[in-house]
């Protein structure tokens, strides 16, 4: 037992004191990884997560139009200070409705998304979003909870170790507790990305309401009964689009500004003849 008690307090030792401040977010987080490390874990998975999904969508302008949009959001709005090298890609995969973000800033969204969407500020709302959560090092957070998660389960097996199915089980159990915190700091990240995202793609020029559409389009797509994927990777907390809602109010109360885009036409350009289904 003494074994299992020193794991226990180094890992949650580790855990605890090693914070970091995040200037765009203000918060100060528990985090084991640099930002390089990011960058390269992100590089390092890059090919995985696009394999997964039918590798890249074989239009180089509609590529290069994903690119654009999501780099005008990165370039033009605070996520720039972070100084990650984000990167966008168009996945082929014609049925998972759903968009991903890894360490470091290699961003997805899958052409079933897209398809459903209808402008460009809708498409930058998403992309906004994911560069959120590389901005607020939400990935790096849950390495880091993983890791302590990991102490904690060896040293229940050691506590244990006498009985090794009896192990086995308490392990189980508690990877399982690791993962519902997980899940529920998942729905905290969401309202924080959802937050982030309206920030950046107004600076970056695009109307608020993009944000808000892309919500009710997924919320629709589920009370249809395509339950999109996006739900299950992205926690949905309830009244989200009252939430952003909310916040397009308080931001704009005389009214969203006339200059902010919501960019239908380009999305009508460049999309719409390239993508089935958009």
């Amino acid at each position: 037992m003494g074994i299992a008690v020193i794991l226990v307090a180094f890992g949650l030792i580790g855990y605890c004191t090693h914070t970091v401040y995040n200037p765009i977010t203000g918060e100060n987080q528990r985090l084991q990884l640099s930002p390089r490390q990011e960058v390269a874990l992100g590089l390092q998975a890059r090919q995985q997560m696009a394999a997964k999904h039918g590798g890249l969508y074989p239009d180089k302008t509609l590529q290069d139009y994903v690119d654009r949009v999501g780099g005008r959001v990165a370039q033009r709005s605070d996520a720039a200070k972070s100084q990650y090298p984000f990167d966008f890609h168009l996945l082929r995969d014609p049925r998972t409705i759903n968009a991903f973000a890894l360490p470091g800033g290699e961003i997805f969204i899958t052409a079933a998304l897209m398809g459903r969407l209808s402008s460009e500020a809708q498409l930058a709302a998403v992309l906004g979003h994911e560069i959120g959560h590389v901005v607020a090092r939400h990935g790096a957070e849950h390495l880091a909870k993983q890791q302590l998660g990991s102490t904690l389960v060896t040293a229940v097996g050691v506590a244990v170790s006498d009985d090794e199915r009896r192990a086995q089980q308490v392990a189980a159990i508690a990877q399982a507790v690791n993962q519902l915190v997980s899940l529920r700091y998942g729905r905290d990240d969401e309202l924080e990305s959802d937050r982030l995202g309206f920030r950046f793609i107004t600076q970056a020029g695009y109307n608020p309401q993009g944000i808000v559409e892309v919500m009710q389009i997924l919320g629709s797509a589920r009370k249809g009964g395509q339950s999109p994927e996006f739900f299950s990777t992205h926690p949905n907390p309830e009244n989200r689009v009252q939430k952003l809602q909310a916040l397009v109010a308080q931001t704009y109360p005389n009214g969203i500004p006339p200059q902010l885009e919501s960019g239908r036409e380009n999305f009508a350009k460049y999309v719409q003849p390239r993508l089935p289904g958009s």
